[in-house]
């Protein structure tokens, strides 16, 4: 057995200095290297390793078999996310059904500006909401570069929308996580990220058009903007303020689908911007006059995702699902570590959910679909195949990402970093959104995050006497800006648009956005922190707390999320007497 050692050099910011190394170097290899990310992945894991044996003392056998560890969750279940939603995509562009989804669409809005926001960033945060992990940024990026968008602009746009959803992802388990780990009940934390993040929500619709079409496209578009990303954080400030953690994403997404689609209905901009040197939009008489039954057969693909996905999310579904579920204690590193903190061996359990996975329901969704375009399951197969050799980089990728976010929480790296800085005193809330920011890259997600790091926030508000309801939340609300940069993210982009091997370009792209609105963020923690004290709920303890939660569950019921469910098949029916209108402007050019 070997106790955690978080600061080896005497010094926490000494140590610190030294745990962050993997990290720095990850950037040094992504982003002025231009490293493969497979290989930036890998050579970063030993790195780590090197460092948690020679500096941390950790013995050598636990550090490889904590690094085995997290690669096996990097394969599951993140990596079979990955698969089985690029191969669901994959069905709809063999079958042909994808060209009557983009015709779906641009009866809405050939406006490429538009379309990004509809289904990057309002269908996206759908999926982060049912399912998470991945799932929204697979799915949408390649159904933007089935669109005809460029690429990188549809991996790089997705990354960056996702940001907005995030800390609610997953029917929002990030923040019961947060509850859990903290002590603070869930409805509180819930309370005070849904007064951070929807300035950020209400925002980001019109930084995408910006990064797409300059200034000069946010003044055509601007009211679209202002509809899309309004709705959203709309919904997402009252459903987190009054129904809790599980809904946001839900609630928020349908909001602006709904309300985008039908203000596009009545307003169209004055010029379609579509991507430069690209070719004006194309119709046939058969895809101008789209019928219901043939929109709704291209569309069920992503219909019925929708209903499974939001079914194994459901609780009761879910806990059937979960009876199947094999455990096991990973060898070697199971008890063997004593973290210092609390004088207790961690555990190190290993699920294998193999039904209840939000992987499985997509899988089960394509199997459906290849019923309805009557495919032949040999074609089925090979699609199936297919997908699987395109993804071989990007699996490894993900896998030594998530090796490195093992070792690093299990050595007392990433720790060390939180210890130096909650040393910053009176400036904490400053730097409190930082915490998670580092735990979400490290880990791509803002779960493992929140279970790193919201403990450490809680207890360093209390010592500077900050509330500790506002640091626990900025450590969600701080680790969204991390999502787009994360190498997991990164890597299910790359793999979800055909860019294996540009991981780097990608990283370039996004970074400086990720930076951006960690500063916003951070200025916004602080100044809740001091002179905005008002905004922070009150933190109820004891019996209060309970029965608030017990208040909260009940209104988050499986009902809301059936009428969830239902609303976003009725918008996206909606797109098949969406009548298409004539452009009235001129074409321009970025």
């Amino acid at each position: 057995m070997w106790t955690q050692v978080f600061d080896p050099m005497g010094n926490i910011f000494l140590s610190a200095a030294i745990a962050v190394i993997p990290i720095i170097y990850l950037f040094w290899a992504l982003a002025i290297q231009k490293m493969k990310g497979y290989i930036a992945g890998v050579t970063t894991t030993t790195l780590a390793v090197l460092i948690a044996i020679l500096v941390y003392g950790m013995p050598a056998q636990l550090a490889i078999a904590s690094t085995l560890q997290g690669a096996l969750y990097g394969l599951f279940p993140i990596c079979w996310i990955v698969i089985t939603a690029v191969f669901l995509y994959n069905l709809t562009v063999k079958s042909g059904q994808f060209e009557v989804i983009k015709d779906s669409i641009a009866s809405i809005t050939d406006d490429r500006r538009l379309q990004a926001l509809l289904i990057a960033f309002s269908f996206g945060a759908f999926l982060e909401g049912a399912a998470g992990f991945g799932t929204p940024v697979a799915i949408t990026a390649g159904m933007l570069v089935g669109l005809g968008f460029n690429p990188l602009y549809a991996a790089s746009l997705c990354l960056i929308a996702n940001t907005a959803p995030v800390a609610f992802g997953g029917i929002g388990i990030p923040i019961i996580v947060a509850g859990q780990v903290s002590g603070i009940d869930d409805f509180t934390i819930s309370q005070m990220v849904g007064r951070q993040l929807p300035f950020l929500s209400i925002f980001v619709p019109f930084w995408l058009v910006y990064i797409m079409s300059g200034w000069k496209g946010v003044k055509e578009v601007w009211p679209a903007a202002l509809i899309s990303g309004g709705a959203f954080a709309i919904g997402q400030f009252w459903s987190s303020n009054y129904l809790g953690a599980m809904l946001p994403d839900i609630i928020s997404s349908l909001c602006s689908i709904i309300s985008l689609v039908v203000f596009l209905k009545l307003w169209k901009p004055k010029n379609v911007w579509r991507f430069e040197n690209e070719p004006a939009a194309t119709y046939s008489a058969s895809s101008a006059n789209l019928t219901f039954k043939k929109v709704l057969k291209a569309w069920s693909p992503f219909v019925i995702l929708t209903i499974l996905v939001g079914d194994w999310g459901m609780k009761a579904v879910n806990a059937v699902l979960e009876t199947v579920t094999l455990k096991f204690h990973f060898p070697i590193i199971d008890g063997a570590v004593i973290n210092p903190a609390t004088s207790k061996p961690i555990e190190v359990l290993f699920k294998f959910n193999w039904l209840s996975a939000a992987g499985t329901a997509i899988l089960v969704a394509a199997l459906i679909t290849m019923v309805i375009v009557r495919m032949p399951l040999s074609q089925g197969l090979s699609v199936f195949w297919d997908t699987i050799k395109s993804l071989k980089f990007p699996i490894i990728t993900i896998a030594a990402v998530l090796g490195y976010s093992s070792i690093a929480n299990s050595s007392g790296m990433t720790y060390t970093m939180g210890m130096a800085l909650a040393a910053t005193g009176a400036l904490f809330p400053l730097f409190s959104p930082i915490l998670g920011r580092l735990g979400v890259f490290i880990t791509g997600s803002d779960t493992s995050a929140n279970a790193v790091f919201a403990k450490l926030q809680g207890v360093t508000a209390d010592k500077i006497g900050v509330d500790p309801v506002l640091t626990v939340a900025a450590n969600s609300s701080g680790g969204v800006t991390a999502k787009m940069i994360s190498p997991q993210s990164i890597a299910v982009a790359t793999a979800a648009t055909g860019l294996v091997g540009k991981e780097s370009d990608l990283f370039r792209f996004t970074v400086k956005h990720s930076l951006f609105f960690l500063v916003v963020i951070c200025f916004m923690t602080y100044l809740q922190a001091t002179v905005l004290s008002w905004m922070i709920p009150v933190y109820q303890k004891g019996a209060a707390a309970v029965a608030a939660a017990a208040n909260a569950a009940q209104l988050q019921s499986d009902g809301f999320m059936l009428l969830g469910i239902t609303a976003v098949i009725v918008a996206i029916l909606g797109f098949s007497v969406m009548g298409r209108t004539e452009d009235k402007g001129a074409y321009s050019k970025r």
